[in-house]
C-alpha cells in the first residue's frame, strides 16, 4: 500500500489546488501596494510602504508624477521616478507669499530658492486656495522641489499613486 501512496504527490496536488486559491488576493493586494525606495535627500526615510487606497490628510506623505517640464527633464530625466512630498495644504487652503516665504492658511510652510543646483530659475508656485481634488505638497528639506515652485504646482488626484508610510 505505501508503494501507492506517495507525500510527494499529495503535496504536489494540494499546492496546485492552493495556488489558485492564494493567488487571487496575493494579486489583489499587490495592485494597491507596493514597497518603494526613496533616492532623494528630500525625505528623511529610504523606505515606505505605498497605499494606493488610503485617505489623503493633511500630513500624509504621498507619491506622485511629477509634472512634464523642461526644469523637469533637465534635473530628473524624461521619465523621472515619481516623487513623495507631504500634504501640507487641503482642497480650500489658502497659498500665499511674501517675498521669498511661502504660507498656507498664513502659517509660514516654506522658503523658496530663486535657482536650482544647476542655475535654472526656478519660479513661485501657485497662489489662492488650493482647487478641489489637489493638494500643495512640500517637504521639510530647504531643496526639496515641490508645490512652492511653479514647475510642480498643485498636485491633483490624476497624478497620486498612493499614500506611503515610512518603514525605513
Amino acid at each position: 500500500m505505501s508503494r501507492f501512496f506517495n507525500w510527494k504527490r499529495v503535496g504536489l496536488l494540494c499546492g496546485l489546488v492552493a495556488l489558485p486559491l492564494a493567488w487571487a488576493p496575493i494579486d489583489a493586494f499587490s495592485k494597491s501596494h507596493a514597497l518603494l525606495i526613496n533616492a532623494s535627500p528630500s525625505l528623511p526615510n529610504w523606505a515606505f510602504w505605498l497605499d494606493k487606497t488610503a485617505p489623503i490628510e493633511r500630513g500624509s506623505l504621498i507619491f506622485f508624477k511629477p509634472p512634464a517640464s523642461a526644469l523637469v527633464a533637465e534635473h530628473f530625466g524624461e521619465d523621472p521616478q515619481m516623487f513623495g512630498k507631504k500634504v501640507i495644504g487641503l482642497p480650500g487652503d489658502v497659498v500665499s507669499h511674501e517675498g521669498m516665504e511661502v504660507f498656507v492658511n498664513g502659517k509660514q510652510v516654506a522658503t523658496r530658492l530663486a535657482r536650482t543646483r544647476l542655475g535654472i530659475t526656478l519660479t513661485r508656485g501657485p497662489d489662492g486656495s488650493v482647487p478641489d481634488n489637489c493638494f500643495y505638497v512640500g517637504t521639510d528639506h530647504p531643496r526639496g522641489f515641490d508645490s512652492r515652485y511653479g514647475e510642480i504646482g498643485f498636485v491633483c488626484r490624476g497624478q497620486i499613486l498612493g499614500s506611503g508610510k515610512a518603514i525605513l
